[in-house]
C-alpha cells in the first residue's frame, strides 16, 4: 500500500515541543471513528502518552515505515467540540505556546491521564406524588425523616447526596425510610426529566435604576456578541445583576460560564447561586478532587449542567448550548497564568464569546486600564453602578500621616485610638497588611548580618510561632537561629511588620477582644477559611486582620473601620502595573467598610500624605486616577498603547542565561528593520531564584501584529540555538508582572 492509500493520524502530545507526531492508526480501528477531538493513546519514546488526536491525513512528511501505531483511542465520541478546537488553535497561534500543551490544558486531570470520560450517574431524590399530598406532621414519631422530608418541602425541587450533606446529618437511614414508604423517589441527572425543575426558586432581588439599566441593556443584546464591562463600586449589587442575566439565558435552556479569581469567592457565590437557581451548577476549582473536576467537567460538556462556577482553569471547559460567559472582578492578576502556558483568562474568555456569538460581561469596581482603554476605543460597552445597594453609604477615605509617631508594631497612637472608638460600639475592625510571617528581615544588632536565602535574591522571613526562617520565593526553610552566624552575637532582631506580629500586637493593646489572622499561613487547612469567615458574621470575632484575600468579594457587614497598615510599600516599584495594582487594592480593600446601614471609614497609615496617587483616590476616586494613569502610558507608549512579550530565561550557570538572550536579540538584529523595541537583556529584578540565574528580554511594537509576525519568524530560528538546549527558556505574551 502506498502512502496515499495510508491513514495518518496527527497529534498533540504534551511535550515542551510545538508540532504535532503522525501515528498509525490502531488496530481494529474504523475510519468513521477517527474524529478530531478524541484522546488517543500513543507509544512516545520508551513510554505511553495521552494526546489528542487533531487531523486525519492521507501522508506524512515522515516515511510511511518509520510511523509508530497508536495504541488505543480512549473516546467513542469527541470531548472537545470543531469549536473548542477553534478556540485552542486561536490561543496557541497567540501565545506561542507548545501546542500538546495548549490542548491538553483544556482537560481536566483524570482526563488527561486516559480515565473513563463516562459520567457516572449522580443520585438526585425528589417527593413522590404521595409526598406532594403528604403533611409533615404524619411523620411526628420519625424527628429525622420528618426534618428531611421538610426539607424536601422547603426546597421544592430534586436534591442530590451533597446538598442534603449541607442540611442535615446522618440523613442516609432516614432517607432509605422515606424511599420506602414511597414519599420519595430516586433518580439521576442523567434521566430526571427537566420539566420537574422550575429554573428559579427564590424571587429575584428588587433592583435600584442602575441596576435595572444594566440588566435591560445586556438583555437587550443576549443574541450576539457583545462585552459589557460592569463597573460596580463595592457593594453596589453586581451579583444581582448577574443573577438576573443569568435567568434569562436559562430561560433559553442555555448554559453560563462564570469565572472567578480566587478560590475564596467560590463557596459564597456557589451558595447564592444554588439558593437563586434550582438548575444543576457546577464548581470547578483546584481545592476539588480529581474525580469531583472531572464529573464537573464532563457534565457541562454532555450538557446535563446548566451554570458553571470556576477559576481561571475552567475557562476551556466544553459547553455545547453555552450562551453568556461572566468573569468577576475582571482586573484580577490571578485571571493571568503565570507558569507554563501563559494565557489570560479574561482575554481568551473574549475571544471564546466572540468565536460563539455570545455576550460577556467583565465586572469589577476598579477595571483594569486594558479594559477602560477599549471602553475608550468603544470596543466595549460600559454599564455604571455608581452607588452601593440598599441604604448603605460609601466609605470615607482619609490618610494618617505616621511621620515621628511612636509606633506600636506598626500601629499608631491615633490609630489605636480609633479602633478603640470603633470596638466600643460593637462594630468590627478590618486591618490590612500584604505580608504574612512575624518579619520579613531577621537583622543581627551586633554586626548588621541578614539573613538571606542562599537560592534566592531575597531576605528570608521570620515564622516566629513554628521558629522558623522561609523563603517565600522558594519555601526553603531553617529553624530560627538564636545567634549571629557571622558574630556569634546573641543580638538578632526582627526587622519590618508581618501579619504574625500585627496579630501578637493586637492581643496585647486589646486583651479583652478577640482577633483572628486570615492569610495562607492560617487557612491552609481545608474548611479553616469558612470557619473563620463564619465566626466573622455571627459576630464572635471584633478584630479582623489579613493579607490580599481579604480584599476580594467578602461581604463583613459589622465591619465599619478598614485600615491598610502600610500604603507605602506599593508607591515605590520598577514595574510601572505597580500604581494601578496598589490604587486598585486600596479600592477593593476599603469596600469591606460600611456594606451594611453603618457608614464605613477607611484609614491608610502613610509616610508620603502628598503623594499624588493616593490623594487622588481619596478626592477624585478610582476613576480620575486611572484616566490620569492611562494619559501617563500613552505618554510613555506602555500598554494598552504598545503590546509586549517577555522572553524570560534561567539558568544554573550565571552567564549561559544572560548569552542566550543575547543570541536572541541578535537574530532579531539580523532580520529586515521593522517597529519593534528590543529591550534588554538585562537580569531579571529577583536575579537569582531558587537556585537559578534569570534574565529577560523585552519586545515592544505599537503593533500587535507586527509583535507576532516578529514572534512567528524568531522561534523557529531560537529553537536552531546550541544554548536553547542548555537553559529554560519561556516566553509571556501580554505580560502583566514584569519580576
Amino acid at each position: 500500500m502506498n502512502s496515499s492509500e495510508k491513514i495518518i493520524l496527527s497529534v498533540a502530545i504534551p511535550i515542551p515541543l510545538n508540532f504535532l507526531f503522525d501515528y498509525l492508526p490502531p488496530d481494529n480501528c474504523k475510519l468513521e471513528q477517527l474524529k478530531p477531538g478524541l484522546r488517543i493513546k500513543v507509544p512516545f519514546g520508551k513510554q505511553s502518552k495521552i494526546g489528542i488526536l487533531l487531523a486525519i491525513n492521507s501522508c506524512s512528511d515522515i516515511d510511511i515505515s518509520k510511523l509508530k501505531q497508536a495504541e488505543q483511542l480512549l473516546d467513542t465520541e469527541p470531548l472537545l467540540s470543531a469549536k473548542d478546537l477553534k478556540l485552542l488553535h486561536w490561543t496557541q497561534r497567540y501565545y506561542h505556546h507548545a501546542i500538546g500543551e495548549v490542548f491538553i490544558s483544556a482537560f481536566p486531570t483524570a482526563l488527561r491521564k486516559g480515565k473513563s470520560s463516562e459520567l457516572k450517574p449522580t443520585p438526585y431524590f425528589a417527593l413522590t406524588e404521595t409526598g406532594q399530598a403528604t403533611d409533615a406532621i404524619t411523620l411526628k414519631k420519625a424527628p429525622k425523616q420528618q426534618a428531611l422530608f421538610k426539607l424536601f418541602q422547603a426546597q421544592n425541587k430534586a436534591l442530590n447526596t451533597e446538598t442534603i450533606n449541607q442540611h442535615c446529618k446522618l440523613w442516609r437511614p432516614s432517607l432509605k425510610a422515606l424511599l420506602e414508604k414511597e414519599l420519595v423517589y430516586a433518580s439521576n441527572f442523567l434521566a430526571l426529566p427537566a420539566k420537574t425543575l422550575a429554573i428559579t426558586q427564590q424571587m429575584p432581588l428588587a433592583a435600584n435604576d442602575q441596576q435595572q439599566a444594566a440588566i435591560d441593556t445586556i438583555k437587550a443584546k443576549l443574541e450576539k456578541f457583545s462585552v459589557f464591562l460592569l463597573e460596580g463600586v463595592t457593594g453596589s449589587g453586581k451579583t444581582e445583576v448577574y443573577l438576573q442575566v443569568i435567568e434569562q439565558i436559562l430561560a433559553h435552556n442555555l448554559q453560563v460560564l462564570v469565572l472567578l479569581p480566587e478560590i475564596t469567592l467560590t463557596p459564597q457565590l456557589e451558595a447564592r447561586f444554588k439558593q437563586r437557581f434550582a438548575v444543576p451548577i457546577e464548581t470547578y476549582h483546584s481545592q476539588h478532587s480529581e474525580t469531583q473536576r472531572q464529573s464537573a467537567w464532563l457534565a457541562m460538556q454532555k450538557g446535563h449542567s446548566s451554570i458553571l462556577l470556576g477559576t481561571r482553569s475552567a475557562l476551556f471547559t466544553p459547553a455545547p448550548r453555552l450562551g453568556l460567559i461572566i468573569l468577576d472582578e475582571e482586573h484580577d492578576a490571578s485571571f493571568k497564568q503565570q507558569e507554563g502556558f501563559r494565557f489570560s483568562a479574561r482575554d481568551v474568555a473574549i475571544v471564546r464569546a466572540k468565536m460563539l456569538n455570545i455576550p460577556i460581561v467583565l465586572g469589577s469596581a476598579t477595571p483594569s486600564l486594558e479594559s477602560l482603554y477599549n471602553v475608550d476605543k468603544q470596543l466595549y460597552q460600559l454599564l455604571r453602578l455608581p452607588n452601593r445597594a440598599g441604604n448603605a453609604l460609601p466609605p470615607s477615605l482619609s490618610l494618617l500621616d505616621i511621620r515621628n509617631q511612636q509606633l506600636q508594631e506598626g500601629l499608631s497612637p491615633p490609630l489605636i485610638r480609633e479602633i478603640k472608638k470603633t470596638l466600643a460600639k460593637k462594630e468590627q475592625v478590618l486591618l490590612f497588611l500584604n505580608r504574612r510571617g512575624f518579619a520579613p528581615t531577621l537583622i543581627c544588632h551586633s554586626c548588621g548580618w541578614v539573613a538571606q536565602c542562599k537560592r534566592c535574591d531575597a531576605n528570608l522571613v521570620v515564622h516566629y510561632r513554628q521558629q522558623k526562617i522561609r523563603c517565600h520565593h522558594c519555601a526553603s526553610e531553617q529553624p530560627l537561629p538564636r545567634s549571629c552566624p557571622a558574630c556569634q552575637a546573641e543580638q538578632l532582631r526582627p526587622l519590618g511588620l508581618g501579619t504574625e506580629r500585627v496579630e501578637n500586637a493586637l492581643q496585647m493593646i486589646f486583651p479583652e477582644h478577640t482577633s483572628v489572622r486570615l492569610d495562607r499561613d492560617t487557612t491552609q487547612k481545608k474548611g479553616a477559611l469558612a470557619e473563620h469567615l463564619n465566626a466573622i458574621n455571627q459576630g464572635k470575632v471584633d478584630i479582623i486582620l489579613g493579607t490580599q484575600m481579604l480584599a476580594k468579594g467578602h461581604h463583613f457587614p459589622n465591619v465599619t473601620l478598614v485600615v491598610l497598615l502600610d500604603v507605602d510599600s506599593g508607591l515605590f516599584s520598577i514595574d510601572f502595573h505597580a500604581p494601578e495594582r496598589l490604587a486598585q487594592l486600596i479600592v477593593q480593600v476599603s469596600g469591606r467598610a460600611g456594606r451594611a446601614a453603618k457608614k464605613g471609614r477607611v484609614i491608610m497609615q502613610t509616610r508620603q500624605p502628598e503623594h499624588p496617587l493616593l490623594n487622588s483616590l481619596i478626592h477624585h476616586g478610582y476613576q480620575a486616577f486611572a484616566q490620569a494613569a492611562l494619559a501617563e502610558r500613552k505618554a510613555a507608549a506602555l500598554p494598552p498603547y504598545s503590546y509586549q512579550a517577555l522572553l524570560r530565561a534561567v539558568s544554573l550557570e550565571k552567564d549561559t542565561a544572560f548569552e542566550f538572550l543575547l543570541a536572541v536579540s541578535e537574530l532579531i538584529s539580523g532580520y529586515p528593520a521593522n517597529g519593534t523595541w528590543v529591550l534588554g537583556p538585562v537580569a531579571a529584578p529577583m536575579a537569582k531564584r531558587a537556585g537559578q540565574f534569570r534574565y529577560q528580554l523585552l519586545l515592544q511594537d505599537t503593533q500587535r501584529k507586527q509583535l507576532h509576525l516578529l514572534l512567528n519568524r524568531l522561534l523557529p530560528d531560537i529553537a536552531k540555538l546550541k544554548l536553547a538546549r542548555k537553559i529554560r527558556w519561556s516566553l509571556d505574551i501580554d505580560p502583566i508582572d514584569l519580576y
